[in-house]
């Protein structure tokens, strides 16, 4: 029996503010060494599986592949890239149908969100084969979570009674309130519901057909205007291939979950309780509930201890992403989050964590009439395909950035209408092109790139390029960006 791994990497993570963002959501972050999105694909490997499809937003493919190509056994994969989020019924049908196409209607699809924390591996791919035996017998597989507390942020799914072996869910039901949860819990008849799921692809279409053929027609329709393109990868990982959809095609499916379009609405649905210890690393307790607290059951979010002084403090949670070197403290708390990053500050109690996604709403309500507040959107330190820019300082008439290049990769060649800049290689050796003239420019050299001059910075290197750039003009938004050419297709 093989498996092929739909991992489904979408989300904005906004409870996780400012670490989530829009541009480098919960997938990204890096619990117990690597990031959740690595986590899930090597959980999928470890099934077996060679193939794995990634559905994800078109904006986050080079973050993706990035990520594989720092992999030390990257799988062969197959992007579904998304224009914008559609919800998880659409995500699957389109992989369902790109998984027929290529293995027909008896592959086993086994479908893990990118963003969960399960650190028994070894248990995982044990349920994945039973949850995969289930499936060729025509099942509809879901996995459930044995509730260690009656809790109000995930689905339910009730049995005929909690026990170790595979049964029929008699229901799926809604996030319920306290009291209804507590009720829940008390049966001893109710799993939360993990999100992930298991099915041949034969009968999740059938299911599709049945129970939500708008689903099923309005996928079709966006796959037949996609175009799919073979793509060398990135390090050392086998090649790619890359299916772009039809803005409009697909905006036309409809924006619903699996669990409302089919599971709840089919009949032969099968539950396989997990084994294995599972978060769904939805908000900031869960995640300082996935470190190794010290004596006074506190936790860090980062690996150098030394930039956290804390006196009386208890059972609090730190997280430090700083550009340089910082030091935190805290005297006489308990039970906090504290989220430090270069452009935001956090702190909530770890009672409120579930309202943080509210923090982002109000910043985005500030701005409803101009562009979106950009900590909600940009991480502190903005990822590329060609490495990395940090804001370090702006005032009105200048900005100052750190920015990284990676060997042998280079910046497109563009120009500004409304601002000048200096740059300055502090590490590395690269090429600056001005012009139609090319300078080659190492560490404590300067060059200077005037208004409307066409200009690139390509890493001629063996090592990454640091570069501190100083613009210098009336307008410094990134959108005063006007590409001639680029490696990467962003013209």
């Amino acid at each position: 029996m093989k498996l092929t791994a739909l991992v489904l990497s979408g989300g904005a993570g906004t409870r996780l503010w400012p670490a989530s963002r829009q541009a480098y959501p919960k997938p990204f972050m890096k619990l117990g060494g690597s990031a959740l999105l690595e986590q899930a694909i090597t959980r999928g490997q470890a099934c077996g599986t060679d193939d794995v499809y990634i559905v994800t937003n078109q904006d986050h493919l080079f973050l993706t592949q990035g990520l594989l190509a720092e992999m030390n056994d990257p799988p062969r994969v197959r992007y579904l890239l998304e224009p914008r989020g559609r919800n998880t019924a659409p995500a699957i049908a389109l992989a369902a149908l790109a998984c027929q196409s290529a293995q027909g209607d008896d592959a086993v699809m086994l479908v893990l969100p990118a963003d969960h924390l399960i650190p028994d591996t070894e248990s995982f791919v044990a349920n994945a084969l039973e949850a995969a035996r289930q499936a060729q017998q025509g099942r509809l597989v879901v996995f459930g979570i044995h509730p260690t507390g009656p809790e109000t942020g995930f689905g339910y799914i009730e049995v005929a009674k909690v026990g170790r072996q595979a049964q029929p869910v008699l229901k799926f039901v809604e996030k319920p309130d306290l009291e209804t949860a507590q009720e829940y819990l008390a049966t001893g008849r109710f799993y939360w519901n993990s999100g992930m799921f298991c099915f041949t692809v034969g009968t999740l279409l059938s299911a599709f057909a049945e129970h939500a053929p708008d689903v099923l027609h309005a996928a079709r329709e966006a796959m037949s205007h996609a175009s799919t393109q073979q793509h060398p990868a990135m390090g050392p990982a086998s090649p790619e291939s890359v299916t772009r959809f039809d803005a409009h095609s697909f905006g036309l499916q409809p924006d619903i979950s699996i669990d409302y379009a089919v599971m709840e609405r089919a009949s032969n649905v099968t539950m396989v309780p997990a084994r294995f210890g599972w978060s769904d690393v939805g908000t900031w307790p869960s995640v300082a509930r996935a470190h190794n607290a010290d004596a006074s059951g506190n936790t860090l979010g980062t690996a150098d201890g030394a930039h956290w002084v804390a006196i009386d403090t208890t059972d609090t949670h730190v997280h430090i992403d700083s550009h340089g070197h910082k030091v935190v403290a805290t005297v006489g708390v308990k039970d906090l989050v504290i989220v430090d990053t270069p452009d935001a500050l956090l702190i909530t109690s770890k009672g409120q964590a579930q309202n943080v996604k509210r923090v982002v709403d109000a910043l985005k309500e500030r701005h409803v009439d101009s562009p979106p507040h950009q900590t909600t959107l940009l991480p502190a330190a903005v990822q590329r395909p060609w490495g990395t820019y940090a804001m370090l300082k702006e005032e009105t008439g200048y900005k100052v950035k750190r920015i990284t290049v990676k060997p042998g990769q280079s910046l497109s060649l563009q120009y500004h209408h409304k601002r000048a800049e200096h740059w300055v290689v502090v590490r590395g050796r690269g090429d600056v092109q001005i012009g139609e003239s090319l300078h080659p420019t190492g560490p404590g050299e300067y060059r200077h790139i005037a208004l409307n001059e066409k200009h690139r910075l390509i890493n001629t290197g063996d090592e990454e390029l640091i570069l501190i750039e100083v613009q210098c003009g009336e307008y410094l938004g990134e959108d005063d960006i006007v590409r001639l050419a680029d490696i990467y297709g962003r013209t």
